[in-house]
């Protein structure tokens, strides 16, 4: 009963103490709140907003969008090469994330298949190919772990104004008239934006690296375990099967106490 009993025991402690867990990092951006009636209970569903689609090109020449990236914890920020302020610092704090967060792996390839990093031009116009190219070289990025992006110059500001609700201002060409954000944006697996991060201050890159690992031990809502639902017909059939045995064991020793006797008069 014990060897039954404590695994089963230990199942739902660990289940009450994860679901009741608050360290994941908030969700962002609200679509949509729908109230639903299940089962007699009103339940509160929340949409949260999700990226759209995009297709712009990197510093290879390489058409992308966020399909090429499905399953992998996102990383975002905004830049150009003609930055005379903050922008080198910024990339070189995202050098730190690809370099500081690596697989398992002790030898070999050490890049990371669960994160991808990303960083939008916002100056498109002069940015081009040969230009981030530069720019990726100057900085080492890992073109398997890090995009330089640019393309449509609506669709990037889009992206950062109205989806990602960060305060950009088109410089028309002349540097100083930029304004851009110093935020990293952190995207799950799901496109929803999951915190923003300061990229010039150490205490919000370290978080933000923290996050990152948490993201991707963060369990899909939209897929089902195993077991899920089916709790408690697993405690009813291991109860009923503790029952059955011990009935069993009952009625072998009273067949075993009825045959004593007769075998002793024999």
């Amino acid at each position: 009963m014990l060897a039954v009993l404590l695994p089963l025991f230990s199942y739902f402690i660990v289940k009450r103490f994860s679901e009741s867990a608050t360290h994941m990092p908030r969700h962002y951006i609200v679509d949509s709140v729908v109230n639903t009636v299940r089962r007699g209970k009103q339940v509160t569903d929340t949409i949260w907003h999700q990226l759209p689609e995009m297709s712009l090109t990197n510093q290879l020449g390489q058409k992308v969008s966020w399909s090429d990236m499905h399953g992998k914890v996102i990383v975002a920020d905004f830049f150009f090469t003609h930055c005379p302020t903050i922008c080198p610092r910024l990339t070189l704090s995202m050098r730190e994330l690809q370099n500081g967060i690596t697989n398992s792996q002790r030898v070999g390839d050490r890049t990371p298949d669960f994160l991808h990093l990303v960083s939008f031009s916002i100056d498109p116009e002069r940015d081009s190919v040969p230009e981030l190219k530069k720019w990726a070289d100057r900085f080492q990025v890992n073109p398997d772990q890090w995009w330089l992006l640019t393309g449509d110059k609506k669709e990037i500001y889009d992206m950062a104004i109205d989806e990602m609700k960060l305060g950009i201002v088109d410089g028309k060409g002349v540097d100083t008239d930029f304004i851009h954000t110093d935020h990293f944006v952190l995207i799950d697996t799901n496109r929803y934006i999951r915190g923003y991060y300061h990229g010039l201050d150490d205490t919000s890159m370290s978080r933000l690296s923290r996050d990152i690992i948490l993201l991707t031990m963060e369990k899909d809502p939209k897929q089902k375990g195993i077991f899920a639902g089916k709790l408690q017909l697993i405690a009813i059939v291991f109860l009923v099967a503790i029952a059955s045995v011990g009935l069993l064991l009952f009625v072998f020793r009273k067949k075993d106490k009825y045959a004593g006797p007769g075998l002793e008069k024999e």
